[in-house]
Formats: C-alpha cells, structure tokens, sequence
C-alpha cells in the first residue's frame, strides 16, 4: 500500500472510536471523492485549528475573536448552577436533552493513574474565583459513573472546599455504573439530571 496513504489512516486511525478499518473506509472514500471534498475537509481542519480555542472561563471550545462562550456570555443562564462535566461532547448531550440551562465547565479529562492524568492536567484553577464571581450555589457533577470519574469528582470537591457554602450534587438513577452521557437517551439523561441527588 501507498506509504502515504498508510500514514493517513494510522493518523485517523488515532482518533476516539476508530479503528484501523472504520479509518481505511475514510480515507478511501476521501482520495476518491472526485467533489473536493478532501481538500474542503483538509482546509475546514485548519481553519478550526487555527481559529477555536478553549473558553477562558469554562473550557467549551468557541472562536479565538468571541473571548469568552456563549454559555458564559448568555446572562439567562447564569442562574447559580454550574455543571462540571469531561468534555465538550457532554456539553452536547445535554444540550440536546435540554435539561440543564445553567453554565458549564470542562474539565478536559479525568483523574487517572493508569492514564497518568494528574490534577494539573485538569482545567480546574479558575474554579474557586467562578463560584464566587458568578455567584454560583450548586455545583452539579455530570461526570462518568467510573472509578476515575468518582475520584475526579471527589478531588474537585475538596478543591472548591466546604467554606463556599456552595452545595454538591450528582446525576441519580438512570446513569449505569461505567457509563458515559453519550450513550444515554433524552429520557435516560432527563430523569438523571431531574433526579441529582445532594453530596
């Protein structure tokens, strides 16, 4: 096989939930789409690298010129809740449930040993200053349901600290032992967030 043609699917190959044959699909599918497509992806991939950039208050990724996210700029959701989850696609999730109007901040991963993930790793210094700023009174975690989403949680608990009088809360029933938000259905993830239970 073509070397170069190699090195592509090794490279989409390292992205989450793609193996080597969902990778060789695309970039066959790429190299012979005679549309432009590939071209117009390539430039699309370039333009977000050099444009999207984290939030500077909660991690969602947004425009370089528009500073901070529409979460963080939309004054309707600054209701005092704020939900931490691990990445942008939890954001998504539920958003598209619509069970949550608050504001957001990602982490950007979770504790892990095995990973090497350390709390430096984690977007969790501005905590303490947003939940004073903002004014916020119940922080909400929708993190996975894992070991390392447990000890993620309970770190950034002792982070925050009691003295900010600020109360702690965990999706209930209906988030399985292992899973993950994306996996979940509207009504699943409905009756999580409708059903948070206070640390």
């Amino acid at each position: 096989m073509n070397s170069k043609i190699e090195k592509l699917i090794k490279q989409f190959a390292k992205l989450p939930r793609l193996g080597s044959r969902a990778a060789q699909r695309i970039v066959l599918a790429l190299l012979q789409d005679k549309t432009g497509r590939a071209e117009k992806l390539a430039n699309a991939l370039l333009d977000a690298a050099a444009t999207i950039k984290p939030c500077p208050v909660c991690g969602i990724l947004t425009d370089a010129d528009a500073g901070a996210c529409e979460f963080c700029r939309d004054a309707s959701r600054a209701n005092g809740q704020l939900c931490i989850v691990r990445d942008l696609s939890d954001v998504w999730t539920l958003e598209k449930s619509a069970v949550f109007m608050g504001r957001y901040h990602i982490l950007g991963g979770l504790l892990s040993g095995v990973a090497g993930t350390t709390p430096d790793d984690l977007n969790i210094r501005n905590l303490q200053d947003r939940i004073s700023n903002e004014n916020i009174t119940e922080v909400i975690f929708a993190l996975p349901n894992t070991v390392e989403g447990k000890t993620t949680q309970h770190y950034v608990m002792s982070v925050i600290g009691d003295s900010t009088g600020v109360k702690f809360s965990e999706l209930a029933s209906g988030v399985p032992l292992g899973g993950d938000l994306d996996y979940l259905d509207d009504g699943t993830l409905s009756l999580a967030f409708g059903g948070r239970k206070e640390l």
